[in-house]
């Protein structure tokens, strides 16, 4: 395969662009990780990731992936035959339904269409329904990776509180944090679950839980086999250090310590209103796209769109991966495939983490660029869109 010159443009929807700092930060000799130099770096990224997540509660980092979160909240809080209430948002919520289901757990799904985003008054309905109270947890996916929409949380939040339910809130920030705005103790969520490689512009690696009091109480008699991801064993000890449950990827905590200070520095509304700004741009470019018979955002709710990831479908007859292959192959531009059973039919532009106006542009000048080599119909000027949005914006 013949080189091609120049970077290549990361518009996946993870992992996403690794900041210069953060790289240097990792580029050093390994420690101790029992020395007192690692355990102020525990406490500065526990202390960070709160500030982020809106919490006052136990975070808590482990080696693992954002599945692996999802591993450990259900492991902590649940017991063998417990209901979940699922949730339906695309590809994350179905898979996360099925690693329930080999625990040994009941998974209720709240079907939903893919396209629009959850409504809050559902959630409601079905836990007045459960007068029995069965139904131990109600699990989200707060930005749906998959499809380009987010869920409100917050609503979901309200709506359990409202019926007086025992049930707990499990919420994946997966894509959302740090991208967009989370409030885990004001919205009523008992567990986030979120990893490393998105908003946070860390590399794949390191699983991240916030548990609440009352998530803390539900592992007193959570009844799943647990040990790796056991909290009561994670947790954090004496001064706030957090423990292992074997060697602590310490690279990756010094790529977290500098990662939470960019954000910081960056300051967060500044982050969330950077990200919306790339986010109607892009949709701005896939909306002219589309008045020529061409791509559509996928998403049908407005208000629901996501500011980390836009989904869009391809005309009918065109295949969304044989376009992207090209994209990647000719041009460097790596785009996000579908998943599941939107494989073929949609494909995903990224616009979270380090990223700003100069390299959205970039994306969508190729994907047009694109869309006019491989002669797939669509409406000129989305560029052009984009550009007087931003401009403006």
């Amino acid at each position: 395969m013949a080189r091609l010159a120049g970077r290549q443009f990361l518009n996946i929807p993870g992992p996403t662009n690794i900041p210069d700092r953060i790289l240097q930060a990792m580029h050093r000799p390994a420690l101790d990780f029992m020395t007192p130099e690692f355990f102020e770096i525990q406490v500065e990224c526990r202390d960070n990731l709160k500030k982020v997540m809106k919490t006052t509660g136990e975070v808590m980092i482990y080696a693992s992936s954002g599945h692996g979160s999802w591993e450990a909240a259900m492991a902590n809080i649940c017991s063998p035959g417990d209901t979940v209430l699922m949730c339906e948002t695309g590809r994350f919520s179905e898979s996360w339904g099925e690693m329930c289901k080999a625990f040994g757990l009941q998974v209720e799904i709240l079907e939903n269409p893919w396209d629009r985003a959850i409504d809050p008054n559902r959630v409601e309905a079905r836990l007045r329904a459960d007068k029995a109270g069965t139904i131990k947890a109600v699990a989200v996916v707060h930005n749906e990776t998959s499809t380009g929409l987010t869920h409100d949380i917050a609503g979901i939040g309200a709506a359990i509180r409202a019926t007086g339910h025992p049930a707990l809130l499990i919420v994946d920030t997966i894509s959302s944090l740090a991208s967009m705005d989370f409030r885990m103790d004001e919205w009523g969520v008992d567990v986030a679950v979120a990893g490393s490689q998105k908003g946070l512009m860390l590399p794949v690696g390191l699983g991240i839980s916030a548990a609440s009091d009352k998530a803390l109480e539900a592992t007193r008699t959570a009844k799943l086999p647990r040990k790796y991801y056991d909290w009561n064993e994670i947790k954090t000890g004496d001064h706030g250090r957090l423990r292992f449950a074997g060697t602590a990827p310490s690279h990756l905590f010094f790529a977290m310590r500098e990662g939470l200070r960019l954000l910081l520095e960056e300051g967060l509304d500044q982050v969330f209103a950077r990200h919306h700004r790339l986010a109607e741009a892009t949709r701005r470019a896939v909306r002219a796209w589309g008045r020529g018979n061409g791509p559509t955002l996928f998403g049908k709710d407005d208000h629901a769109l996501s500011n980390s990831v836009t989904a869009i479908q391809m005309p009918a007859g065109f295949d969304a991966n044989a376009f992207r292959g090209k994209v990647l192959s000719e041009t460097n531009v790596a785009l996000g495939g579908g998943l599941s059973r939107l494989s073929g039919k949609v494909f995903r532009i990224g616009h979270l983490g380090d990223l700003n106006e100069p390299m959205i542009l970039g994306c969508l000048a190729t994907v047009e660029l694109q869309l006019k080599r491989q002669g797939i119909p669509h409406g000129p000027g989305g560029v052009d869109a984009a550009v007087e949005y931003l401009a403006g914006a």
